[in-house]
């Protein structure tokens, strides 16, 4: 059974021709409903004999899309279309009746549309994200089917895990904490808010979205990104104005990581199920993941660079003299199939790009010395990007009690390093490959927390994939793994729109991108007609600045009005008075001031904003009445 739900307004429908012999009798009056989840619906051969099952399924999805629109009226209208292999048409009525028994015991309304005749309809579908949805439902039953993806034997002792909860104060004092009538008790987080909202998402361990957060409209309104309904959820196309300051990211993050010494390479994205290391590794990691079967074998969908950059180390001749060895890899894609309820924007998705860095070390003590240069290293990452260290985020550790115990001189020099408390979360004992990290975690407008950068002590890895290095003594040892990121790509930017967003909600602040990610950076607004060819011309003078020109034939208020939305952070008025003297008005956006520039000031202003981070040329016509309109 195929359906496709259209979260709407309204529609209109009424039946006009029979469609099949003897259909049941219809109304043929014009029928109204408003404010409706509409489902569009069509059963398949392989449908029939499973008709209380596929309702049963096709209830149970519907339930869950109008939960997330928030609709308690339902209408079905069997549209056989949907389908290349319509079932029969008493199969299709079987499943239809049922369907609407099973829905009425859920929603306040439910119709449906005439069965076996040709309709006219009219229907107005509301512009959010969630407005439009398609499902494939299937003939077996949810609850007992397995699953499509895999579930690692690291996701289910996780289910069972047993966290003790700390807060690790500047002096040393780990405070032992914990929730008695939705109080936290144990620590006085006054004038630690942020922390004290991080502390109580994580003990809670709830990832589902209710709502939708602040940054899925700001990315939409900005053409940054959007949902792709032609795939699986989870996954994003990028317009040319996101795909510009994603690709910015990536380049700042491997400028960064390259300097520090990662030597990039670049491995597959799918691997054997079977492989015996890649299968201990892959038990040992708390994911789900996407599974296919090839021609030959069954693989998986890799969720980091841990699987290439492993088999290539276990084919290395490595020496001690070349620990700490590091190798790097921007990931486009990792995947990981995380649970429909918790896919909010690019807060949690499924399809990813993971800067990932692993640094093979030759004991604990120099790992933890490679720890405190790659926590410098996040620092100049997260700094360039344009967040506040450390007030944009919250610092967790995650460790074992014998760990913590052997190695608390370690842990708190990471905290005076970053220079406020910690969460702390405890294990009795090792459930995972690592036995102590570090996060660094964003806090969001839904109060919701993610994981940006982190580093992990890996103790198995090195053992399991024959990993080796010839010690002084010309031993044979396995090394320790670190495994460093500084947040997925898709995730940076969710952050940096969410505090954005809560700058401007809070402090006033007039929310822009910083400038050397701005799509545009200038926009050249000739007053008229008159001024178009100056304005091009001058658009040209610049070196290493993306500048676009409103040419459109549109009133000066409208222009200026747009390049605002846009979020433009340089403005430059173009009238009679300008190409006459030659100077710029040029509005900054940041504090609405005007100010007369040359063009050699202005392009100071750029340069000193961009501070030697990347820089790619405008990705779309530059002039603006050659675009076309991605969203709206």
């Amino acid at each position: 059974m195929k359906i496709i739900a259209l979260h709407s307004d309204f529609i209109e429908y009424k039946a006009v021709k029979e469609a099949i012999k003897n259909p049941p009798a219809a109304d043929k009056e014009l029928h109204k409903v408003e404010d409706c989840l509409v489902v569009f619906t069509a059963i398949e051969k392989q449908d029939e004999g499973h008709e209380d099952t596929v309702a049963k399924n096709a209830a149970s999805e519907i339930k869950k899309i109008a939960g997330q629109v928030k609709a308690d009226t339902v209408v079905i209208y069997p549209w056989v279309h949907l389908s290349s292999n319509p079932s029969s048409p008493g199969s299709a009525q079987s499943v239809l009746k049922l369907l609407n028994e099973k829905l009425k015991k859920e929603f306040k309304t439910v119709e449906q549309s005439p069965f076996g005749w040709y309709k006219q309809f009219e229907i107005k579908v509301k512009g959010h994200p969630l407005a439009e949805l398609s499902r494939e439902i299937k003939t077996v039953d949810v609850e007992d089917a397995k699953e499509d993806q895999e579930e690692s034997q690291a996701l289910k002792a996780e289910k069972k895990l047993v966290s003790h909860w700390h807060i690790l104060d500047m002096n040393g004092t780990l405070h032992d904490i914990s929730i008695n009538d939705d109080k936290i008790k144990g620590f006085d987080f006054a004038g630690r808010k942020n922390l004290e909202k991080f502390t109580r998402y994580e003990m809670a361990k709830v990832r589902v979205a209710k709502e939708e957060p602040p940054h899925v409209k700001i990315m939409r309104d900005l053409e940054l990104v959007d949902y792709e309904p032609g795939t699986d959820p989870g996954h994003f196309r990028y317009y040319p104005k996101g795909r510009l300051v994603k690709s910015l990211l990536e380049d700042l993050i491997t400028k960064e990581v390259i300097d520090y010494g990662g030597m990039e390479v670049e491995t597959p994205i799918m691997y054997d199920y079977e492989h015996p290391s890649l299968k201990a590794y892959l038990n040992r990691f708390p994911a789900r993941q996407y599974s296919i079967q090839t021609p030959n074998k069954k693989v998986f969908l890799r969720f980091a660079a841990c699987f290439g950059q492993f088999l290539m180390a276990n084919h290395a001749t490595i020496s001690y003299k070349n620990l700490p060895m590091r190798l790097y890899e921007l990931t486009r894609y990792s995947f990981r199939v995380e649970q429909r309820g918790e896919l909010t924007g690019l807060r949690r998705l499924r399809a990813f790009s993971m800067p990932d860095c692993h640094a093979f070390c030759q004991d604990l003590e120099q790992a933890k010395q490679e720890m405190h240069a790659r926590f410098d290293l996040a620092e100049r990452i997260h700094s360039k990007i344009g967040f506040k260290l450390p007030d944009d985020f919250e610092f967790a550790i995650r460790t074992t009690k014998e760990f913590y115990n052997e190695n608390k001189p370690h842990i708190m020099s990471l905290i005076e390093k970053w220079g406020k408390p910690a969460l702390v979360e405890m294990w009795d004992e090792k459930f995972f490959y690592y036995n102590m990290k570090y996060e660094w975690n964003f806090v969001d407008a839904l109060d919701k927390a993610s994981a940006l950068t982190t580093d992990q002590v890996d103790t198995e890895n090195a053992k399991n994939y024959d990993i080796t290095y010839i010690d002084t003594e010309g031993k044979a040892q396995n090394p320790l793994i670190l495994h460093f990121s500084p947040g997925a790509v898709e995730r940076i930017i969710y952050a940096m729109l969410e505090k954005i967003y809560m700058e401007s909600q809070n402090n006033s602040k007039v929310p822009m991108l910083p400038i050397w990610l701005s799509p545009a950076q200038v926009r050249i607004i000739p007053v008229s007609e008159k001024q178009r060819d100056y304005a091009i011309n001058l658009s040209e003078k610049f070196n290493n600045v993306r500048v676009d020109v409103d040419d459109r034939d549109e009133k000066l208020g409208k222009k200026i009005m747009q390049a605002g939305t846009e979020w433009v952070p340089r403005i430059v008025v173009i009238g009679d008075r300008e190409v006459q003297d030659g100077t710029l008005t040029v509005t900054l956006r940041e504090t609405g001031e005007k100010k007369q520039m040359s063009i050699s000031e202005l392009q100071n202003n750029i340069d000193e904003a961009m501070e030697s981070r990347p820089f790619k040329a405008l990705s779309l016509p530059k002039l603006l009445s050659k675009r076309p309109v991605f969203v709206g």
